[in-house]
């Protein structure tokens, strides 16, 4: 970059780097080799790729206790610029660590990315960090969820970064900062508008930013989220290959760019989206798209939204002005089918025929179903991208996790439903807790740092199955919320299926057949739930069992009847009845007898 760049500076007035010059890395990975490790989380790794090229400038490393109160308290850096979200690394406290020390950070492949200088370390308060950064404790928040496993103490110091995170997928559109900038450059426009997305674009979105970038004589910076999203979000290699279909086919080649951000969503709603301002400004954009509740990480544990639907808008607005990048609300459009074109609702005459599809929609009368969707709503491109990437509900993944007291009746009741799930033609996967210790989880105990380890080691193995398409049956105590919550995020909130088995701990007792329980009154066992250990009741699960009234048969058809209106299982004919005159016949033609 020149002086004389006709992009708006990065914020703070120059780019971080903290990569080490090439002729120093191999004297450096040396010298990393004898020193003690880190390894570092996803979040840590995309926030590190971020604070590398400066994408997170003027921050050069993760935040030291000033810069982190600061951000907390007025979303503000020590220095006074303007980050409202704070960019950690957090510890255990069992890690020893000193001041004064280097240490290697490596990721979960163990490959060496950078080495720190200890200068700080420092606790933090989960309860101050939830209820400043994202206005809330509930832990049906991700992050909420997520910062209950994170260490207690905050590591910051200088770094010097080795090498980025190795990516092997659309190489060609991970742009740094510095490199972004120079293709926009190149393009010869002064304002450049960003448009944040996380999801496949359709045609509304494309409407809305052309019309932006017609607005303000601009270019498009594409630039869609490929670090971490939202749990459940379509994943990014589809996403990423619908945004090349449209940015190919359908935009002016010098009024877009597209480029990919590798950036670890918090889903802070109103602060995430200034924060999503201040990092598009280090990319080279004076201008944001800021859609209805932007970076929300949808409702609580009531059912409600986190943000109101123009909060982020709001704020995004009201520090413009500081931060010198504009905000360009997300406007709601409608198509006019007899003019074959888009329009702002608020420019509808009354009586004009109008058309459009939710978001639900699209998820469950479209895709969930096998339908393609209408050439009207999504480019063609688009839809057939979504279709092969998309299977029907009833052939996509689901978790049904059981959570209550030991005997319970979760076993039984998972066993049953297993038989059901079968008869009915899914192919199930039952993760048993007491199984899962014999063979996942040999070796763990019964404190609760190990129980959250046992939990959330079922529940990776319960995303990967249903990421592929299977349905799994967890049957385990699982005594805390946050860790099932956690869990819940694994999996993906639209794949997830909490049945709490609500059996009262006296009955649980005279259940017993191992002795478990008269072993922990009599103070044999330590730690048992429900006796001197909490269990702490789901506070809106999706199902509630009932075992004193109902079998367990009963409660497995009841849950059985759930997946099947959530279209994860599909109905069978109970009986020839069932079946309609012309199939009678279509099989009857098919078997030669007419």
């Amino acid at each position: 970059m020149t002086n004389s760049s006709i992009l708006i500076p990065p914020y703070g007035g120059r780019l971080v780097n903290l990569l080490v010059a090439p002729e120093e890395v191999e004297e450096l990975k040396a010298y990393a080799s004898r020193l003690p490790s880190l390894q570092l989380s996803e979040r840590a790794v995309c926030d590190l790729e971020l604070l590398a090229v400066g994408g997170f400038s003027p921050l050069d490393r993760f935040m030291g206790r000033e810069d982190h109160q600061r951000v907390l308290d007025e979303m503000r850096l020590a220095s006074g610029h303007i980050f409202p979200i704070p960019v950690t690394l957090p510890v255990s406290p069992e890690v020893d660590l000193h001041l004064d020390q280097d240490v290697a950070l490596r990721d979960a492949k163990n490959e060496l990315l950078a080495v720190m200088t200890v200068e700080e370390i420092y606790e933090w308060e989960l309860q101050e960090v939830a209820a400043k950064v994202f206005g809330t404790l509930d832990l049906r928040h991700p992050l909420v969820a997520e910062m209950h496993r994170w260490g207690k103490l905050n590591v910051s110091g200088r770094l010097r970064v080795l090498q980025l995170p190795k990516h092997y997928d659309f190489r060609e559109l991970r742009l740094t900062p510095e490199q972004t900038r120079a293709r926009l450059e190149a393009l010869g426009r002064c304002n450049v508008v960003a448009f944040q997305t996380r999801n496949p674009l359709h045609r509304v979105h494309e409407e809305l930013t052309k019309r932006a970038i017609e607005e303000v004589d601009g270019v498009l910076l594409l630039h869609p989220v490929v670090g971490m999203t939202r749990p459940g979000d379509v994943d990014h290699y589809t996403r990423v290959r619908t945004y090349m279909a449209l940015a190919a086919r359908y935009y002016e080649p010098d009024r877009i760019l597209l480029a990919l951000l590798p950036l670890a969503m918090r889903l802070a709603g109103p602060r995430e989206a200034l924060w999503h301002a201040v990092i598009r400004r280090n990319y080279g954009a004076n201008y944001l798209i800021v859609g209805r509740d932007h970076a929300g990480p949808g409702n609580d544990s009531q059912g409600r939204p986190f943000y109101g639907p123009y909060d982020a808008q709001e704020m995004v607005a009201r520090y413009s002005e500081e931060l010198g990048v504009r905000m360009i609300p997300f406007r709601t459009f409608v198509y006019l089918p007899d003019e074959g074109r888009y329009e702002e609702i608020s420019r509808v005459p009354a009586g004009v025929r109008t058309a459009a599809i939710s978001g639900t929609q699209v998820r469950d009368e479209y895709l969930n179903n096998g339908k393609k969707l209408p050439s009207w709503f999504t480019r063609p491109e688009v839809a057939e991208i979504l279709a092969e990437s998309y299977p029907p509900r009833h052939k996509q993944g689901v978790c049904v996790w059981f959570t209550g007291l030991s005997g319970a009746g979760k076993s039984t009741t998972a066993e049953v439903l297993t038989v059901l799930l079968q008869e009915h033609g899914r192919q199930v996967t039952l993760l048993d807790g007491d199984v899962v210790r014999t063979h996942l989880s040999k070796g763990l105990g019964f404190s609760r740092e190990d129980r959250d380890t046992n939990i959330r080691r079922i529940g990776f193995v319960a995303s990967e199955i249903v990421r592929h398409g299977g349905v799994v049956l967890c049957a385990a105590v699982s005594p805390y919320r946050a860790t099932r919550n956690d869990v819940r995020n694994m999996v993906g909130q639209d794949h997830f299926v909490e049945v709490f088995v609500d059996t009262p701990l006296e009955v649980c007792e005279q259940r017993d057949t191992k002795g478990l329980y008269a072993r922990a009154r009599r103070g044999e066992i330590k730690g048992f739930t429900g006796i001197d250990d909490p269990y702490e009741p789901p506070e809106n699960p999706e199902i509630v069992l009932d075992t004193l009234t109902h079998t367990p048969e009963e409660n497995a058809r009841l849950i059985l009847d759930y997946l099947i209106a959530r279209g994860f299982v599909r109905p069978q004919p109970s009986c020839i009845e069932d079946v309609s005159a012309a199939e009678r016949d279509d099989g009857r033609r098919q078997g030669g007898l007419v």
